[in-house]
This record gives structure tokens, C-alpha cells and sequence, in this order.
């Protein structure tokens, strides 16, 4: 089949999620500027450059009680730092948990059941135990066609690896199997991994 989004696709879901996967998700931590600690997944959510490294993720909703987006990116747009926590499967319940609609002055890391530890190079907490966390100064926020919709671009300034997670000198995905999103409400692990050398290596 073939569609055009601004026509609709005549299915009973939408298939665009379903279509680009699987996604990474970017547990994204942020501190309000009354001292409120934030904490949501994000799966519009990559890595974009080496030098220096730098990530994104979108947010594309809003809420009553933020300015026409959500409690992250207002946050970020206040104190310029987040940190993007990455999800093992073990922590699959305490990142849905986060993922709630609630007021900007709950903290999900109380609501969840986690830890928060501070950072080491912004002011903003991190998930304890997470297999790596990083800590991001914010370089833009881009504002996207359609309503609410924000990118979020930041420099990685620290870097947390879980030293469990470190063998032969390589981050190796599978001792903590990865969180990906794919379509719908559907996720999945990373727990296999193949290799493929490029023709000029």
C-alpha cells in the first residue's frame, strides 16, 4: 500500500512508529529550576555526532500545567543540562511508570522507586545503576513543524558506564540487554549482536 500522512493511512493504527524501528530510548533526567527532579523516556531519541559527541530526542506533546510542551524540555530550556539514562530490560516497569502523565511538581524518580545520584558535571540527577548515563549541556532547541513538537540537541560533557558492563575493553550490550521501542506498545531486547566489517576496513 502506499499513503500520503496528510491523507491518512486507513488503518486502525498508526504504522509510522511500527515502520522505524527498532528505536533507542533516551531516559531523559532533568531538574526544574525550583529544585524538582524530571524523569521520562523518550524513544524519538540517537546519538548524532563523535566530535564532540552529541545526541537529540523530540518531544511531541504537551502538557496543561508546561507552556505548550513537557515538563523535559521546559526543564532544559530553564537550566540549559540534562542527562539521557540508558534503559537495561531489567528496569522495563520503573521506565513505564515514568512515562505517566503526572503534574511537573512530582519527581518519577520517587513515583518509580529509583535512586537518583547527582551528576558529576551538570546540576542534574542521574539514575543510579543505569548501565551508562550522560551528561548533556544543552547547544539548541529546535522547534518542528506541527503542534508541540521540539528537538532537542545537546554536547555529552560526562560519560557513566556501569563497570559490570565493561569486558575486553568494550561497552558490551548484551550483559545488560538494551530497551528498544518498536511500534505501537510493542518493545523488545538487544541480547544478540553479529558483526559485519566494512569493504575498506
Amino acid at each position: 500500500m502506499f499513503y500520503r500522512p496528510q491523507d491518512g493511512h486507513g488503518l486502525p493504527h498508526n504504522p509510522f512508529n511500527a515502520i522505524v524501528t527498532p528505536r533507542p530510548i533516551g531516559w531523559i533526567s532533568s531538574r526544574a529550576p525550583d529544585g524538582t527532579n524530571n524523569l521520562a523516556p523518550y524513544s524519538f531519541f540517537n546519538a548524532v555526532a563523535y566530535v564532540p559527541p552529541q545526541v537529540m530526542f523530540s518531544s511531541t506533546s504537551s502538557k496543561p500545567d508546561q507552556d505548550g510542551t513537557k515538563d523535559s524540555v521546559a526543564n532544559i530550556a530553564a537550566t540549559g543540562v540534562f542527562c539521557v539514562n540508558i534503559v537495561e530490560f531489567a528496569m522495563r516497569d520503573a521506565m513505564n511508570v515514568t512515562s505517566g502523565s503526572v503534574g511537573k511538581e512530582v519527581d518519577e524518580f520517587e513515583t518509580a522507586g529509583l535512586t537518583s545520584i547527582e551528576c558529576e558535571t551538570i546540576p542534574c540527577a542521574r539514575v543510579a545503576g543505569a548501565p551508562a548515563s550522560l551528561e548533556c549541556k544543552l547547544t539548541q532547541i529546535v522547534d518542528l513543524p506541527g503542534q508541540s513538537n521540539r528537538l532537542v540537541l545537546g554536547e555529552v560533557v560526562g560519560v557513566h558506564m556501569r563497570d559490570d558492563c565493561i569486558r575486553d575493553g568494550r561497552f558490551d550490550i548484551t550483559t545488560f540487554k538494551p530497551l528498544t521501542r518498536l511500534g505501537y506498545r510493542d518493545y523488545s531486547q538487544v541480547s544478540e549482536l553479529f558483526e559485519l566489517k566494512r569493504p575498506d576496513d
